[in-house]
């Protein structure tokens, strides 16, 4: 199925239900429970805090939101400059192959840009070999040189 090429926006609160309604997806395909109301309380926090930078994928005739990506920041003690942080990306099942990743990809590389920041970093599963090819399509490179580890509290 094709659609119109989508345009890409920073998020505000003004599209926090449509953001809510992609996020709670989101969830679910990570094999999350649906929590809808959640989904927009935390949005609308991280939002009204500006603790994250949230771009839109709209397709522009219909003005529906179809994908997003999520920033947060983080701070390079060694190189005294901000990361972002990459966290989420999500694209609707019916819009992927079209274009919305990487158009929301390069919204979040000019963002880090425009803020100065050292880089852009993200994490994806093992087995997401998906979304590994278009990270490294994108000019992402793997990381050799470090572990990473995570306490569960």
């Amino acid at each position: 199925m094709n659609h119109t090429p989508v345009s890409v926006y920073e998020a505000e609160l003004g599209h926090l239900e449509q953001l809510a309604r992609l996020f709670d997806e989101y969830r679910l395909f990570y094999e999350q429970a649906s929590d809808l109301e959640g989904a927009r309380l935390f949005l609308e926090s991280r939002l009204s805090r500006s603790e994250s930078v949230v771009f839109l994928a709209v397709e522009p005739l219909s003005g529906k939101a179809v994908g997003f990506t999520q920033l947060y920041p983080s701070f390079s003690s060694i190189s005294m400059k901000r990361i972002w942080i990459l966290n989420d990306l999500y694209v609707q099942e019916e819009y992927r192959n079209q274009g919305a990743a990487k158009l929301l990809l390069e919204a979040a590389k000019s963002h880090a840009r425009d803020t100065d920041a050292k880089g852009l970093e993200l994490s994806t599963a093992m087995t997401n070999a998906r979304a590994q090819r278009l990270y490294e399509q994108s000019g992402y490179e793997r990381d050799t040189e470090f572990y990473h580890y995570f306490l569960s509290l």
